[in-house]
Order: structure tokens, then sequence, then C-alpha cells
């Protein structure tokens, strides 16, 4: 039984901060989402503040004091910052080195270089499914765009028949596959066994992605047939390097914390005792920490120093990689705090008295609830941690497995249709030179791929698993 159901089912369960009927929480969670979206979308808030607001304001609508609101709030930001800030921190150092030393440049150019032009697509969903790992969605694409373009305008194909797979491979990961923020925080929400996530989300992965990616790209190739843009292309990391980490090496610098953390998933099933040394070994160097700051550790030595970085550059290189992440570290812990303040006000609860009622499956509901966040606040990290926060009680019942697959489902949602309210709708325009129009019908069309296709898969394996 997870830590929540225990939580739940205890004899003398920590009293909501308001004892509001469903009706008044059903209007104070609109209300309160409301606020979020429009803070977000009218005002051009950050998100960070909103999510503070939204969430003061959720308390207040469903008559808890405030003192209490402020309560909920601050106790589930620090527990979120705490379960992964740590961890999205180290996925930010591991993927500056990877950028900086030309780890990246060295895998791009090793898979371009045995590709053929049929081939070309699933290279580059290859690329940036295999980059997409360690690496944040915007980061991704940042790296990843100077080689669309270059390959698209030396083989003369069309961007989209080129783009479309590259992004397809980055957000698939984004949405799904730990160690990325969103599925991470939804794993802490519902109590998910990680490691059975990342391999559930991998297996749910590699078809999402083939189907978005070279495949949808050939109907992207006809609806909208436009080249490369004609302009400077943006400098490559490695242009500046004498040398650069080998292919082998630097794959499996990227690869460790998978390896590491699906081998524990795998000694879990097959040992199945707690107490055994062989389950504790893999416990302790299978945990997400201890995997990624192994990866960060080997990669200074496989990355960093392969392409003659000094301490004190390595050291910079750290540092630098930190910067970016305040932003979303803040984002993360105010969606945690927002979330806390749902479960306090006996939302979550609401949600699972009305729910016994409905026919509709509760990996469904998580979806469409996340959908809905996506579709109003444009950002798919603040759709699963509300949407996380609203369905965790859900997975009390549940077995390890479909808990596993209540986090896919999830990120399944939060990647649905991304339109004009959304930061990489707008990255993704501008990069390809692209009107509004066409960008709704190749990347909007292509997240909106991603998300039924994902979601459909998750529905699938919760009937067979």
């Amino acid at each position: 039984m997870t830590r929540l159901s225990v939580e739940m089912l205890a004899a003398d369960p920590v009293e909501p901060i308001t004892s509001a009927g469903h009706a008044q929480l059903g209007i104070a969670v609109l209300a309160g989402i409301a606020v979020i979206v429009l803070l977000i979308t009218k005002f051009k808030m950050h998100a960070f503040l909103a999510l503070t607001i939204g969430s003061l304001a959720l308390g207040a609508f469903a008559g808890a004091p405030l003192d209490k609101a402020i309560t909920s709030f601050t106790t589930g930001l620090g527990s979120t910052v705490a379960g992964v800030g740590v961890l999205i921190a180290l996925g930010a150092i591991l993927g500056k080195l990877l950028a900086d030393s030309g780890g990246a440049d060295q895998i791009v150019d090793t898979i371009l270089a045995k590709a053929s032009a049929r081939s070309m697509p699933w290279a580059m969903v290859l690329i940036a499914s295999v980059i997409g790992l360690p690496l944040f969605f915007e980061v991704g694409i940042v790296l990843l765009i100077p080689v669309v373009l270059m390959v698209a305008k030396r083989g003369n194909y069309s961007l989209m028949r080129i783009g479309i797979p590259a992004l397809a491979g980055l957000s698939v990961m984004h949405g799904l596959i730990p160690p990325h923020p969103g599925p991470l925080v939804a794993v802490d929400a519902v109590k998910a066994n990680l490691g059975l996530t990342l391999a559930l989300g991998v297996l749910v992965a590699i078809p999402t992605v083939i189907i978005a990616g070279p495949l949808f790209s050939k109907v992207a190739a006809r609806w909208v047939d436009v080249q490369a843009p004609d302009r400077m292309l943006p400098q490559r990391p490695s242009e500046d390097l004498d040398n650069r980490p080998g292919f082998g090496a630097t794959l499996a610098t990227i690869l460790l914390p998978v390896v590491l953390m699906l081998s524990k998933a795998l000694v879990d099933i097959i040992v199945d005792d707690p107490e055994h040394t062989v389950q504790r070994v893999f416990d302790v160097i299978g945990s997400p920490l201890i995997a990624l700051l192994a990866a960060v550790i080997v990669g200074m030595f496989t990355l960093g120093r392969a392409a003659g970085f000094t301490k004190e550059r390595l050291s910079s290189t750290v540092e630098k990689g930190l910067m970016p992440i305040a932003g979303i570290l803040l984002i993360v812990g105010a969606g945690g705090g927002f979330k806390q303040t749902l479960i306090d006000s006996g939302v979550g609860q609401m949600i699972l008295d009305i729910s016994k009622d409905w026919s509709i499956p509760a990996l469904l509901l998580a979806w469409l609830i996340a959908v809905a966040i996506r579709l109003a606040t444009g950002s798919a990290t603040v759709a699963t941690i509300s949407a996380a926060g609203l369905v965790a009680p859900l997975a009390a019942d549940m077995s390890s497995t479909h808990t596993a697959l209540l986090v896919l489902a999830i990120g399944a949602g939060s990647v649905f249709f991304s339109h004009v309210n959304d930061a990489g709708f707008w990255l993704v325009k501008e990069y390809f030179g692209l009107s509004v129009g066409q960008t709704l019908k190749t990347w909007s069309v292509m997240e909106t791929i991603i998300s039924v296709v994902a979601g459909g898969l998750v529905l699938l394996l919760s009937l067979i698993i």
C-alpha cells in the first residue's frame, strides 16, 4: 500500500482545512484554476506568481482560513522541491555538460553520417529521443534547431520532414519520461514507482514517437511545404573546441541513469525481497538521486575532460547549467503548493467520491483533466502538477503498475494541442519561420497526436497488465 493510501485510510486522518461541501469545493477549484489561467494568459504573469495567487484564491473560495491555506501552499512547495529539486538540478548540469562539451554534436554527426536520405527522418527522431533524455524541452530545441536547419538545407528536404521527427522526439521525452520535471512531479504526487514508470514510459514512447514523428512528418510536409529559412545558422558549441567526446562514451553517459533506474525496477520484480542484499544495493544505486549524480560525475570525465575542459571550465559549466533552472524550480514548487492546497481543501477526496458514480476509467479521467488544464494554461508542467494533485487520491487503491500508468496518462494529457498560450508554440514558429496557421497545422497537430496515441496506449496497457 502506498504512503498516500495509508494516510487516507488512517484511523485519525489529517482534517481538511475547510469543511465546504462538494458544490462549494467544485466552484473553488474552477475559480482557482480560472485565476491562474487569467493571470498567465491575460496579464502575462509568470507561472510561479500565478500559481501562488491561484492557490491562495482556491483556499479563500473554499472557505479555508488564510493562515491554513498559506501553510498548505508552503508545505506543498517545500515537499515538491525537496522531492524533485535536486533531480532537476542534476539533469540541468548533465544537459549543459552534454551541450558544451560537443557530446550532443558528436551523437548528431555520427548518426547523420550513417543515415541515408530515406532514413533521415528516422535518424532525426532517434537523435532527438536520445538527446532529449537528459535535456529540458526548450534546451533540446535550441540545441537541435541548427541541426534540423542544416540537414534540411544541405539535403534539400522539406523542413517539416526533418523538423517534425526532431520535435516529436523531444516532446515525447518531455511529457512521458523521468527525469523531466513534469513526470517527476507526477511520480512524487501519486507515489508511483519511478523505475516502473520509466520502463512503461519507454514502452509507450516508442510507438508514440514513431507515429507522431516520421509517419506524421509525411503528412505535415504536404500540408506545409516549406524549406529551411534563409538565415545564418546558430553556431554549434563544438565549433570552438579542439576535441570532443567519443560517440560511445557520450551515449553511455546519457543512458547511465536510465540503465541504473531500470535495473532497480527489474531487480525489484525479480528478487521482491526488501531485505535481500542485491535488492538493497540496487535500491541505492537505482534511486534517481544516485543515478543522476553518478551520470554527472562520470560526465565530468567522459564529456568535460574529453573535450579538454580544465577544472575551472568544468566548474563554470556546472554553474551555467544551474542558472537557467531557477524559474523551472519555482514553477514546479508553486505547482506542488497548488497541488497540496487542492488536497488539503478536500478537493481530491471530492473527486474520489464523485468519480465512484461515474463509469469513466480513472486513467481517462486523469488524461482529460490534464488536457483541460493544458488547453487553458498552455503549460505542460502546470497541467501535470495540477492534474496530479487532483487525481492523487485515485491512486490509493491502484496497483504499482496502474499507478505508474496514471502518471503516464497525466503526462500524455499535458502535451495536448499546444497553441498560442504556449511558449513552445512561439519557439517553434520563430525558429522555423512559420506563420501561426502553419504552426497550428504542424506543431499543434503533432502534439495532439502524441497526446492521443500515448493516452490510448496507456489505456490499452491498463487492460493487459
